[in-house]
């Protein structure tokens, strides 16, 4: 369900959502199209580009990346520091690593329509993270998500304690994909270690049990939802 792409000290393995229910014709998983698991050494420079309807989260694990942008915007980014970027009808952005290595997701999502305004938002953390509970990051513009997404999509972090147990968030109607960033965790009968993901379209997923410190990321999405599929990534 991944590809691998290096260049110099950049490098990402793309996964199409939809791919952990098997070979399909649409590969996202609903409005979930596409996540990036990046690994930025110093040095690396993506230069200015463009992206047109996609919904981009950017979840840093660890580091500090620089991002710019055509909305004037010159930001260092941490995981004490989340990007959304709703791309619309056109959006221009750069991101740099100048001093330490980052490790983090590019999360493409299909918006509810096409050519949308391009903006961007930022979320500065305040809650601590390693407090073994799910933060809510991202949602609809209609909920109290910190980062607005517009779809309907849900996207929950935690990180978790060797031997905690955690139960998953829920939403009417909505189907979860669960992302090991890290660690190794059993969700009922199955292990995930490090960049495995899961799925139930049947029913909720069980708890959580970390086998060791585990970062884990949730997405909780309206399959159904309608969605544009002329973004640039998440168009895929």
């Amino acid at each position: 369900m991944s590809r691998v792409f290096r260049q110099g000290p950049f490098q990402i393995r793309r996964m199409h959502c939809g791919l952990v229910l098997g070979p399909k014709a649409d590969p996202a998983f609903g409005p979930l199209s596409v996540i990036d698991h990046g690994q930025l050494g110093v040095g690396t420079l993506v230069a200015m580009h463009e992206h047109i309807n996609d919904e981009i989260l950017s979840y840093l694990w660890r580091g500090t990346m620089i991002h710019e942008d055509s909305n004037g915007h010159k930001v260092a980014l941490s995981p004490n520091r989340l990007m959304m970027m709703n791309a619309g009808r056109s959006f221009w952005h750069e991101e740099s690593v100048p001093e330490t290595p980052v490790e983090m997701l590019q999360i493409f999502i299909r918006p509810r329509e096409a050519d949308l305004a391009g903006t961007v938002q930022f979320f500065d953390r305040s809650a601590p993270i390693n407090n073994g509970q799910w933060h809510l990051l991202g949602g609809p513009e209609n909920s109290d998500a910190p980062l607005k997404i517009r779809q309907q999509v849900r996207v929950y972090d935690a990180r978790l304690a060797s031997g905690q147990v955690l139960a998953m968030p829920t939403v009417s109607a909505l189907a979860p994909w669960l992302y090991v960033m890290d660690g190794a965790v059993r969700v009922g009968s199955e292990r995930l270690g490090k960049g495995d993901a899961a799925t139930d379209l049947e029913a909720a997923l069980p708890s959580v049990h970390a086998e060791s410190e585990a970062t884990l990321v949730l997405f909780l999405v309206d399959r159904t939802a309608r969605a544009t599929r002329n973004g640039t990534i998440s168009g895929a």
